[in-house]
């Protein structure tokens, strides 16, 4: 076994290496073809690969000396306006060492940056184009201030697909001798849902513990309730059996160490697969996004998960 973690083991090196994503990385790949980058906005979930991406654009661009042009920061640590007047102006003014003209900043989770310290990053983005380029990433671009987003090339990021996701599995697992079978490959898409990081970490601890991942492993390890159980708890609660869905339902979160969120989370998955009426479907969604409401609001999770099974029995029973 590596004393690497494996999401930076196998985080990607060159173009060729970036999974997903095809017109994305083709387009990039292009810009830094012609050493000609323009400021790039990448938006999309978290573990897609975003900031991958901008290293693989650093390393490619710079080649041994990517460390000395490239500046990394994360906006959610260092969010004032202080910090872009200082750290990036100072690193923005700067020459380039090599052949490129110019350095790159790349600052993850850009839309955690206060209004005005995005009003001063517009500025600097204005004043020092000769000498730098900016990288921005984000989960929500509508964050992001309109004349920031209207400077850059925006890229979004989508979660992967279950066919890129299996590919990784595939590798990762040739790599370390892993057994793999197709249903625990399937548990490791659902409980990632197309976040590498997520994946990468849950694979690994699951290694840890034995070279044969099973589905049971991998939800154990991914602190997940299983598919068939949250689905129990459904058709427990649709049949009125309202007793057993919740000694089933807190037994799950007992043993998983879920919160009541965490398994709103599971119920709204399985909704969609429950034999009933599209009408009561819709129902039931309604009173899963308000039980989620309340629980983000800071109502007791235990009676707002119990409310919302009864409200499945009420639901079918009309």
């Amino acid at each position: 076994m590596s004393e690497l973690i494996w999401t930076e083991k196998y985080r990607p090196k060159s173009f060729k290496d970036v999974k997903g994503h095809s017109e994305i990385v083709k387009r990039v790949e292009s810009f830094v073809k012609n050493k000609n980058l323009p400021h790039l906005l990448f938006a999309g979930p978290a573990g897609t690969g975003k900031t991958s991406l901008a290293l693989v654009i650093a390393r490619a661009m710079y080649g041994d000396e990517w460390q000395s042009n490239f500046l990394e920061m994360n906006a959610s640590d260092e969010r004032g306006i202080d910090v872009v007047r200082v750290k990036v102006k100072d690193f923005a003014r700067t020459k380039a060492l090599g052949d490129v003209p110019f350095k790159i900043i790349y600052l993850d989770e850009s839309d955690a940056l206060t209004r005005e310290a995005q009003q001063a990053l517009r500025r600097t983005m204005e004043n020092f184009t000769r000498t730098c380029r900016f990288i921005l990433s984000c989960n929500s671009p509508s964050k992001i201030i309109d004349p920031i987003q209207s400077r850059c090339a925006i890229f979004r990021f989508k979660p992967l697909t279950k066919e890129d996701v299996f590919e990784i599995i595939e590798d990762i697992s040739k790599n370390e001798k892993l057994t793999v079978s197709k249903e625990a490959k399937d548990a490791l898409y659902e409980t990632s849902q197309g976040d590498l990081r997520r994946l990468e970490n849950v694979l690994q601890s699951a290694a840890a513990s034995s070279h044969a991942i099973t589905p049971e492993l991998v939800y154990a390890m991914a602190s997940a309730a299983q598919p068939k159980d949250v689905r129990k708890i459904l058709d427990l609660a649709i049949e009125s059996n309202f007793l057993e869905a919740r000694k089933l339902m807190l037994k799950v979160m007992y043993e998983n160490g879920l919160s009541g969120l965490d398994m709103i989370k599971f119920f709204q998955r399985e909704l969609l697969n429950l034999k009933v009426a599209p009408k009561q479907q819709m129902e039931l969604y309604i009173a899963c996004a308000e039980a989620e409401f309340r629980l983000v609001e800071g109502s007791d999770e235990f009676i707002q998960l119990e409310a919302f099974l009864a409200k499945v029995g009420v639901i079918n029973s009309k």
